[in-house]
């Protein structure tokens, strides 16, 4: 899978991290989101995540380490807060492009629905719990469907937390910092978390991270 192939390039990385290609077009999620936010989301707000990190753990031990590792490492350190918060930036937009796609929204397959509907009630209940986690997220932060241990939950975190340092592996994400979506929704972050479920996941990425627990 595309999208599997680019998340493993970034995580094998090593010393000088690269800016991930976005696995479409800059248009192809058009009109949900358009050409011009995801240049400015990927181009710039993702570039300059990678460029800081960079900076950041030049000539210290973190250069050798992989993303992951960085991320786990730097965690809740009072004198790490700057290379944790940009090695998580980068991570979780890796991750998020690859949540959505041109023609997403719709239905996981009946696999992914029975887990849903057994922990969640339904796929509307589902759909319910993910959308408030979003809308209410106070000021910068996501909203995620995880697996935990072997239950799926909808968190959502702040600034650059993602699930991976609170013991969780993460499924599907919702970036609802305000550059992911003012350009498009302005101040209606209602209407584009509505968008980006009924119209843009992908949830044959969703269920290739489901499958791979």
């Amino acid at each position: 899978m595309k999208e599997k192939t680019m998340l493993k390039d970034l995580l094998a990385q090593r010393n000088n991290f690269t800016l991930p290609q976005l696995p479409y077009a800059k248009n192809a999620l058009e009109p949900y989101v358009s050409e011009e936010t995801l240049s400015f989301h990927h181009g710039k707000h993702h570039q300059t995540y990678v460029t800081n990190l960079n900076n950041l753990i030049k000539d210290s031990p973190f250069a050798e380490m992989g993303l992951e590792d960085i991320i786990e490492k730097s965690y809740q350190k009072a004198d790490k807060v700057g290379i944790f918060n940009n090695a998580a930036q980068v991570w979780n937009h890796a991750f998020l492009w690859h949540c959505m796609k041109k023609d997403g929204g719709g239905l996981p397959s009946k696999t992914l629905q029975d887990k849903i509907n057994e922990d969640f009630g339904s796929m509307e209940k589902f759909v319910e719990e993910f959308k408030n986690a979003a809308i209410t997220q106070f000021g910068s932060g996501w909203a995620w469907l995880v697996l935990d241990k072997d239950k799926l939950k909808v968190i959502k975190t702040g600034n650059a937390e993602l699930p991976m340092v609170l013991g969780q592996k993460a499924l599907l994400t919702i970036d609802v910092w305000e550059h992911a979506y003012y350009l498009d929704y302005q101040n209606r972050r209602a209407d584009y978390v509505n968008t980006f479920i009924e119209k843009l996941i992908n949830w044959q990425f969703v269920e290739e991270n489901f499958n791979s627990r």
